[in-house]
């Protein structure tokens, strides 16, 4: 989910259990601004010592983390109100954060950042990232998590495919559906847009396919193509409104928002039945980080109940299965049913290979039959 900032603009309890019974966190403390080249004593820390040590470091900083993303600012409030941390965002891509905890790394100013997945290990093999593992970590799905804690996924999105229901008598439920349809479906520029790309997958995914073999996914629309119906148009909420866009794919989370956003009555929202791909956004300890214990805190508070609620508020799916979500929130979600078919990418390495061969695929296969 590359294009996170892009993506952005069209968008967007007390910490359940910060226990101070000793329950052990699996960290470990690191460099602090004031002690770039002297790390502290390597030990593992209670919740009970993080939560101390974040109080007296007073503020966190985050990137590519601003209020309008996720329902982010529910969360920055509780960390002020509970914790009294200040805290600070600078918008930016995935990409641009680990350039910028690598660039800053001997005079560093920001904390934690939340990344897509597939920025987690790239964060890793610059170094830039320390690890957390959090009390939630065996509720974290393995395809979720690294396995030091070097990034976690604090919440998930899947393809889901969006209907104008005044343009379309029947919303399509499956892919066989969209096929057999009269309307044209948008998802996006797949030479550029990461959403886009992850469309294509999806749909490989729901005819056999996978990250490693996109061809299905290819041929699904260029069947579209060849039927004059696959729509150049920008998946974006204006053409939403303005009624360009009758169908579309893309993430849940932004196609929820912009429901709501626009008329909730107006459009429908789902899964499609034969499978879609799942991804999610990672959290990204600053290994320079000013305050590397205000950091730690909140990427526990994220994953605690409260936190994850919040970023259901939001319309981002929990990533802890666990978490029961209150009646007028769920009721805006779409339902666990419909997810069974949606699966994780098992190799990110492989996606990344399989990405960058896709626009030329597209431009040969695809756009070519565009009517």
């Amino acid at each position: 989910m590359g294009n996170k900032q892009l993506a952005k603009k069209a968008l967007w309890m007390g910490m359940v259990g910060v226990l101070a019974l000793g329950v052990t966190a699996c960290g470990t403390t690191t460099n602090s601004k004031q002690n770039a080249d002297k790390p502290q004593e390597n030990k593992e820390l209670t919740l009970a010592d993080i939560e101390k040590l974040a109080k007296q470091e007073g503020s966190v900083v985050s990137v590519g983390m601003p209020d309008s993303w996720a329902n982010w600012k529910d969360t920055w409030k509780d960390m002020e109100s509970k914790y009294g941390l200040k805290h600070s965002d600078t918008d930016m891509s995935s990409a641009e954060e680990i350039a910028k905890f690598e660039a800053e790394k001997n005079k560093p100013t920001s904390d934690i950042g939340d990344v897509g997945i597939s920025f987690g290990p790239v964060a890793v093999s610059k170094g830039v990232t320390q690890p957390y593992k959090t009390s939630y970590w065996n509720e974290i799905p393995n395809w979720a998590k690294d396995k030091d804690g070097h990034w976690i996924v604090g919440y998930q999105g899947t393809i889901a495919v969006m209907t104008n229901k005044q343009l379309v008598k029947n919303p399509p439920k499956t892919w066989d559906d969209l096929l057999k349809g009269d309307y044209k479906v948008a998802i996006g520029d797949v030479t550029k847009a990461t959403q886009a790309q992850m469309s294509v997958l999806a749909a490989a995914i729901a005819h056999g396919g996978d990250e490693k073999n996109i061809q299905p996914g290819v041929d699904f629309f260029a069947k579209l193509a060849k039927q004059g119906r696959l729509s150049m148009s920008e998946v974006k909420v204006a053409n939403f409104e303005k009624g360009e866009v009758a169908v579309a794919l893309l993430w849940d989370f932004n196609a929820l928002g912009y429901r709501d956003k626009i008329d909730p009555n107006r459009f429908e929202v789902g899964i499609l039945q034969e499978g879609s791909v799942v991804s999610g956004y990672a959290t990204i300890i600053n290994k320079y980080a000013p305050h590397p214990n205000a950091a730690k805190l909140t990427r526990e508070y994220i994953l605690s109940d409260a936190g994850q609620i919040n970023l259901a508020k939001g319309y981002a799916r929990p990533i802890r299965d666990s978490v029961k979500l209150p009646e007028d929130v769920a009721k805006k979600m779409i339902s666990k049913e419909q997810y069974k078919n949606a699966k994780p990418v098992q190799d990110y390495q492989v996606w990344e290979t399989t990405a960058k061969k896709l626009p030329q695929l597209w431009q040969e296969q695809v756009l070519v039959n565009v009517k």
